[in-house]
């Protein structure tokens, strides 16, 4: 790497210069940054704990949790303090790491939404064979296989962002460092860089987007072959939650990524970020768990418990 210390800091211009916009929106994002964080690290512990939900599903669910408390926290807390108190300096050091970090959890959650959907394509159309297609050491070496590419793809796009040097504006026009927000102040030729960033993240996207659509395609064949509403009615159910994610997560990231530098809005891709920088990270418990029936049964049970701990405190 070429020695860029000519820029030795980045000012974040953030969401809004509308000092009567910055505590409200503070408010908002720590009451969505607290819901994500204990709703996930809720789920993971609550998987944990109880032993009806040690399946391949909860496994992968549990990691995606993992995963959403990861790329949060290393955006939202530095958005926080940018609104509450106007810090919106970050190091070159720091920008880097942050870039990274989000960079590297987002092509995880990426994969292991396609490890989920293989899950799913298993136990709907091959349930005779899904305890032994999906064990726990098959599992293991996807969900290995997902944090692999997600730090490889991540240590790509920080060594090819920052192998450009920065010698003119220092002024991100973005909340945080986001890849094409960065690659925008460099003073040298941006064009292989550009070109990289684009041939990294289509394989990525599209490779984890042909193993979703492949395994719904079979998913759905084998729905309308069942005969039974009941099983119709809870394929249904665990594909429409998996898909509506599928679409906020992977249509933000088409919107941010596969199109020419040329053509992006910094305002528009800043409204687009809040959602899989921030929103999605809050959903995920909600829209692949809580709508879960023994998921809501262990939710229960952990009340249950908590009550009587209570009633026999006092």
């Amino acid at each position: 790497m070429e020695n860029n210390t000519e820029v030795m800091d980045f000012i974040l211009m953030g969401l809004t210069n509308t000092p009567e916009l910055q505590i409200p929106l503070f408010i908002v994002f720590t009451l969505i940054y607290v819901i994500s964080v204990l709703g996930n690290l809720g789920m993971i512990i609550m998987i944990l704990l109880d032993s009806r939900l040690h399946s391949p599903m909860y496994f992968f669910l549990s990691n995606l949790s993992l995963v959403d408390c990861g790329y949060s926290t290393a955006v939202t807390p530095k958005v926080m303090a940018g609104l509450l108190i106007g810090d919106q300096v970050i190091s070159y050091n720091a920008c880097a790491a942050q870039m990274f970090f989000f960079a590297a959890f987002a092509t995880v959650e990426s994969y292991l939404l396609s490890s989920m959907a293989y899950d799913r394509y298993a136990a709907v159309c091959k349930p005779l064979h899904y305890t032994t297609a999906m064990t726990m050491s098959v599992c293991a070496r996807l969900a290995i296989g997902c944090y692999i590419c997600g730090f490889l793809n991540a240590s790509i796009h920080v060594g090819n962002t920052f192998s450009l040097s920065f010698c003119k504006s220092n002024v991100v026009h973005h909340f945080f460092c986001e890849i094409p927000a960065v690659m925008a102040l460099s003073c040298s030729d941006k064009h292989i860089s550009e070109v990289i960033l684009v041939y990294v993240s289509s394989f990525n996207v599209f490779f984890a987007l042909l193993v979703i659509i492949i395994s719904y395609l079979f998913i759905f064949i084998t729905i309308l072959k069942m005969q039974s509403a009941q099983g119709h009615q809870k394929a249904l159910s665990t594909c429409a939650s998996h898909l509506s994610a599928i679409s906020v997560f992977y249509g933000t990231i088409i919107f941010m990524y596969l199109q020419p530098s040329s053509s992006h809005s910094m305002d528009t891709d800043k409204m687009a970020s809040v959602f899989y920088t921030m929103v999605i990270p809050m959903l995920n418990p909600v829209v692949y768990s809580l709508r879960n029936q023994e998921v809501k049964n262990a939710f229960r049970k952990v009340l249950e418990k908590a009550k009587s701990s209570l009633v026999l405190g006092f």
